[in-house]
């Protein structure tokens, strides 16, 4: 991750308190704050960090709150680093970001730098010029963003991913999607994109798997840990075990996968397909473990399998702790906090550009 743009620290100064205690000083903590902080978590944090946060929410959600809370100083983000960043791009002059955990980082954002993105862009644009433009999922870095920003791109997130596609066809012919190959690839084959309109590029080789002068949609090779260890002999048990199961899935989960599922979408649409459905349903759900565990316990008259149990925690999202979390609260109060992230003027200017086009056509 790129420490350099976080002040952070190695010691948990609560590490040995009991949690009761901790909770206690979290809560005192927040109260003096009062609205000078606002807390926002993901849906993937573990209920220990959820139960202090303001809004919890997917990252369609989370960027909108941090571009309208104006009036809190602070914005103390449980996430992963892209989600920190983006806060402190969207948020005022004035207001300053925070994590428990800078180091809390992305697999599939790390899959993408932005010395390989422009190697990419240069060979694209000599195969087919300018008739392309660059779509960023919001699991990327700020470098990213700015590079979209940029070149007339955007950021998009699992929420709006096909809105922001008919924006980019809008503006071009073809579009390159970073970082993640499988939600770029559901995403154009639910709009009816033919395979052999879809292309790869690989990161390793350095070269474009397809055919540059056919492919409307050019798809970066990254992918995401955890989605994509959901199978489809996963599905097909769960739907030999429990008849009528309805299985729902997140798009980044493999092309197979989502095929077989009864339904994909983002976190919101998971905890909305399992909120209004009937008492006495049965789901098996294809996302990050926390997620599903929480839909289980807050819908008891609903049955919520996990998908797969045993592989499906985000280990970057468990870095945030009470004692993390409290080490911020009291350094904002001393004046002292660990875990600030700040974003260069540069990567931000043009990173606000790409995900102010996102919330537009949001």
């Amino acid at each position: 991750m790129p420490k350099h743009h976080a002040e952070t620290t190695r010691k948990n100064p609560a590490g040995s308190i009991a949690e009761e205690a901790l909770v206690a000083r979290i809560t005192k903590a927040r109260e003096a704050l009062g609205g000078r902080v606002v807390i926002l978590c993901h849906h993937y944090q573990p209920d220990v960090i959820v139960q202090f946060a303001d809004h919890v929410g997917d990252s369609l959600n989370l960027s909108r709150l941090a571009a309208s809370r104006k009036e809190a100083r602070y914005i103390v983000f449980c996430g992963v680093y892209f989600m920190a960043e983006t806060a402190d791009i969207l948020s005022s002059p004035e207001q300053e970001v925070y994590m428990p955990d800078p180091d809390a980082g992305c697999p599939m954002a790390d899959m993408a730098r932005l010395e390989q993105v422009e190697r990419c862009w240069g060979e694209l644009t000599r195969l087919v010029g300018e008739t392309i433009v660059p779509i960023t999922y919001v699991n990327s870095s700020a470098e990213i963003k700015q590079f979209c920003g940029r070149r007339n791109g955007v950021v998009c997130t699992s929420s709006n991913a096909a809105k922001v596609m008919d924006w980019a066809f809008e503006q071009a012919p073809r579009l390159l999607f970073l970082p993640d190959q499988n939600l770029g690839r559901n995403t154009a084959l639910a709009k009816g994109i033919p395979k052999e309109e879809i292309a790869l590029w690989d990161r390793g080789k350095a070269r474009l798997q397809g055919d540059p002068n056919r492919a409307k949609v050019i798809l970066w090779d990254g992918f995401c840990p955890v989605h994509v260890r959901f199978t489809p002999e996963q599905v097909m048990r769960f739907r030999s075990r429990y008849p009528g199961i309805r299985i729902i899935v997140h798009p980044e989960c493999t092309e197979e996968v989502v095929r077989l599922a009864d339904g994909s979408g983002s976190t919101e649409y998971l905890i909305r397909e399992v909120r209004e459905a009937e008492s006495g349903s049965v789901f098996a759900v294809g996302t990050e473990l926390r997620l599903v565990k929480r839909l289980a316990s807050t819908f008891p008259d609903r049955t919520v399998y996990p998908l797969d149990e045993e592989h499906s925690i985000c280990v970057d999202m468990s870095r945030s702790t009470p004692g993390r979390l409290l080490a911020v609260l009291e350094g904002l109060l001393e004046g002292r906090a660990p875990g600030k992230i700040q974003v260069p003027a540069e990567t931000a200017e043009w990173s606000r550009v790409a995900l102010e086009r996102m919330l537009a056509i949001s």
